[in-house]
């Protein structure tokens, strides 16, 4: 990716050069930042903030090769995170194919302990697919005494706590069924 790079992104102390053409294929948002009348324009070097310089490096390896990182080297959890947040920059620069891609990873790994997060994940980037799977998880799941003792349970009570009926009328429907 070095060679012929005209801007370079810096992130937590990471410098990661692109080419902005490249980028601008891939994303509508980085077309408007770079060619667009946004003050990027005639910018080399674009600080990004609000991502980490490992998302940041999974999101170019997306843009440029279609595909995601191997990971093999993380714990499930690790995986997890790095997909949630993955997620949120694919959702930030309009990168739907990733969005998707995302989504489906954290479905594969979806239990008791992240459904939580998940759900208010993908209540805030509009994943409809993914709100609805942790939806029914949660609502049909043995299991909800442990996803309740959760930290990401007390976050989505307290954040998005309309989410949380349309858990309990999912879960009457199963009961009553």
């Amino acid at each position: 990716m070095k060679r012929g790079a005209d801007v370079t992104f810096s992130v937590g102390g990471e410098t990661f050069p692109a080419h902005k053409i490249v980028l601008a294929t891939r994303s509508p948002v980085f077309k408007a930042q770079l060619y667009g009348q946004m003050k990027e324009r005639r910018a080399r070097r674009l600080t990004v903030e609000g991502i980490q310089p490992d998302v940041l490096k999974a999101l170019l390896q997306f843009i440029y090769t279609d595909s995601l990182p191997e990971w093999d080297d993380l714990d499930v959890e690790e995986y997890c995170e790095i997909s949630r947040h993955l997620l949120a920059a694919a959702d930030r620069y309009a990168m739907d194919r990733l969005k998707l891609l995302c989504a489906s990873n954290l479905v594969d790994y979806l239990d008791a302990q992240n459904v939580a997060i998940t759900l208010a994940l993908a209540d805030q980037h509009n994943c409809d697919r993914l709100k609805d799977v942790c939806i029914e998880f949660m609502a049909s799941s043995d299991e909800m005494d442990a996803v309740v003792e959760t930290e990401g349970y007390a976050n989505l009570k307290r954040t998005c706590p309309s989410i949380l009926v349309d858990v309990l009328e999912k879960n009457s429907r199963y009961r009553k069924a």
